[in-house]
């Protein structure tokens, strides 16, 4: 919206942040970011961290931006935009990573999500090894929540993969009192009949999230949740009521893909 002066008004419309790599097949990352906001009514802003090249398959590159041009493009959302919310996704590089810090820690604390994207669904490294510290010691103490899968769990703590829930409360309790935030760890990559996700804070029993196992495939599940998640932040929800709302938005498209 122009101003007479030929400046830029502020959005006084409610955005999240959207923080994360594009996938040029649709079928995660910036696009189902996007389109998980606007289901919630909100808008979204972007800071494009990769380009990424693949299909419902496989990635076949990556172009990572320069970690400047990932800073501005989140200031210039903040100073476009009421911001209420971040969502997180793709990073890749240790540089990446202080960039989108740095600029979090220059702003008051709103809700931020992320979703620590280490590999790609056909296993492809999506983020560099030597970036797996900076993150935890970096990043995640300015979120509000991280949502690592089972692989990722054991990746963030250095750990081997493990089912087992006492182990899984375990590694995840580790990773919040070395002073990350509460964790979602998503226990798709478990067996069974029903599909577990244990919210895991300091000082609080373990609070599982329980849906149907769905016999379905759908790629960006984990985008979805995440960004869900953080627009329900965004409209106030506190955070029990943000993953369980979160949960059902993504329960109910992966019922609809099976019809």
């Amino acid at each position: 919206m122009a101003c007479g002066d030929g400046a830029m008004a502020m959005s006084v419309e409610k955005h999240v942040l959207i923080v994360a790599g594009s996938d040029s097949s649709g079928g995660a990352g910036i696009a189902r970011d996007v389109e998980t906001v606007s289901a919630f009514g909100l808008r979204s802003c972007l800071a494009v961290t990769a380009v990424t090249v693949q299909t419902h398959h496989a990635v076949e590159r990556v172009e990572q931006m320069p970690p400047d041009l990932i800073a501005a493009q989140m200031r210039a959302a903040f100073a476009a935009n009421a911001i209420v919310a971040v969502k997180i996704g793709m990073l890749g590089t240790v540089d990446a990573i202080n960039a989108v810090a740095s600029v979090l820690a220059s702003r008051p604390p709103l809700p931020v999500v992320l979703d620590p994207v280490l590999a790609s669904s056909s296993g492809r490294a999506l983020l560099a090894a030597d970036a797996v510290a900076c993150l935890k010691r970096k990043l995640m103490p300015l979120c509000s929540l991280v949502t690592p899968n089972l692989p990722e769990l054991a990746l963030l703590s250095g750990v081997s993969l493990t089912t087992n829930e006492g182990e899984i409360i375990h590694h995840a309790r580790e990773l919040a009192e070395a002073g990350g935030p509460a964790l979602l760890v998503k226990g798709g990559h478990a067996d069974g009949d029903r599909s577990a996700d244990l919210l895991v804070r300091i000082g609080r029993q373990p609070l599982p999230f329980e849906a149907p196992r769905l016999d379905v495939q759908m790629r960006g599940t984990g985008c979805m949740l995440a960004s869900a998640i953080a627009a329900r932040l965004g409209l106030g929800d506190d955070l029990e009521t943000a993953v369980a709302r979160g949960k059902d938005h993504v329960f109910d498209k992966l019922s609809r893909a099976r019809r």
